[in-house]
């Protein structure tokens, strides 16, 4: 090759790489529009200007805070429009308890209802309340003992953020920065950043589990982190084969977008070990515990509703046949819905009646099956109103509930 083609080609996976950069780096570009920029943090509470380090003569005096149990600890109370761009966080205590038992709230535009309601771990995208060291292209911890959003939030007349200490314990230190920007005007392609938690700890055959349940207005769908809990009634069997559908904007039974599979989903395939990639990852994949904890954020790809959204997450599972039939004689609870058989796909699910499988079938194959297990989710998505009719976060017990610390 000669050097010119070498440089032609250089240049080009350069220019490549900066477009890729750049289009990672911002949802919302502001810099016309920009007014001021604030740091909140315990130096600087209000995050006023020129106020910071109050405390002892300006030395190092008040670097962190804590929280009570049963107290709510503000992080951010500030009037006018801006545009939060980044949220950091630690705490002492980071076991699954304690991230499970902090409630992480945020709400727009002095609305009395939270538009982000969260435990706090799992706002930060660590499913389960195991943290681990990781960075994505929204979140990161870079040691595993810390907590980092990258997400912008823009706000129009006001923002509040609050942490709830909802344990029995204090919470002896949190350290935090929430950095933002007040802007000169609210744009039109500006929308209010919101997210949804949900735990059903024994979903319901052939039910499929709603990762965003409807909401209603201009949006957009930005991804989801998932944590399951693996029933152990099913053994060793593989509980990812359902698919992640995506109802918008007039659609009825059927959606718009059907994946082919929970780990096809998440941008690997054949099962789901441990990973972590901009946009995709699995950030926990203890096959002996049975947990698994894994996102998909939607960034270069983006989900646009213009009137509504629904986004739901199949409950199905897979095995071999002969395992499969096996289980159904013994009364665990299961549904089967295709074999493969030989590469060709057999349905047989039915709405009003269970196939029943016998062990000397003709058909052999991988058999996917309906199946119950204890899935957690947190939805992240922006909305053209500061709050919405979605349900409130579920109590701590349920958040709590056979957490597998250990």
């Amino acid at each position: 090759m000669s050097n010119n083609k070498i440089l032609i080609l250089f240049c080009v996976t350069c220019l490549l790489a900066l477009l890729q950069a750049t289009a990672q780096s911002k949802l919302y570009e502001f810099d016309t529009n920009h007014l001021s920029t604030r740091w909140a943090s315990p130096e600087n509470p209000d995050a006023k200007k020129g106020t910071g380090g109050l405390e002892n003569n300006g030395a190092k005096g008040r670097a962190f805070s804590f929280i009570n149990a049963g107290e709510t600890k503000p992080l951010l109370d500030v009037q006018g429009t801006g545009i939060i761009n980044r949220i950091w966080i630690t705490v002492d205590d980071r076991t699954p308890e304690m991230l499970r038992s902090l409630r992480f709230e945020i709400y727009w535009d002095n609305e009395t209802k939270p538009a982000v309601q969260v435990p706090f771990g799992d706002f930060f995208g660590v499913g389960l309340g195991k943290t681990t060291a990781f960075e994505n292209a929204l979140f990161a911890s870079p040691e595993g003992r810390s907590f980092e959003c990258l997400i912008q939030m823009p706000f129009k007349k006001a923002a509040k953020l609050v942490v709830v200490n909802e344990s029995t314990t204090r919470l002896d230190h949190i350290f935090y920065d929430v950095d933002f920007q007040y802007l000169k005007t609210w744009q039109p392609n500006f929308l209010y950043f919101h997210t949804y938690w949900h735990r059903d700890t024994a979903t319901t055959l052939a039910k499929d589990f709603e990762l965003l349940p409807h909401v209603t207005g201009k949006g957009r769908y930005l991804g989801v982190n998932i944590g399951i809990n693996a029933n152990p009634i099913y053994g060793n069997a593989w509980w990812g084969e359902g698919e992640v559908k995506m109802y918008f904007d007039g659609d009825g039974k059927l959606p718009t977008i059907a994946g082919t599979g929970t780990e096809d989903y998440v941008g690997t395939g054949w099962g789901q070990g441990r990973f972590a990639n901009n946009y995709t990852g699995c950030l926990l994949a203890e096959k002996d515990l049975r947990q698994w904890a894994y996102y998909r954020y939607h960034v270069l790809d983006p989900i646009l509703f213009g009137q509504e959204c629904r986004v739901t997450l199949q409950q199905i599972g897979g095995d071999d046949f002969a395992t499969v039939a096996a289980m159904q004689k013994a009364g665990v609870p299961l549904i089967p819905v295709t074999v493969d058989n030989d590469g060709n796909m057999v349905n047989f699910y039915k709405h009003d009646s269970t196939v029943q499988l016998a062990a000397s079938s003709p058909t052999k194959g991988w058999v996917n099956f309906y199946r119950v297990d204890d899935v957690s989710a947190t939805a992240y998505f922006y909305l053209d109103k500061p709050s919405s009719d979605l349900p409130a976060l579920q109590n701590v017990a349920i958040r709590k509930y056979n957490l597998k610390s250990k």
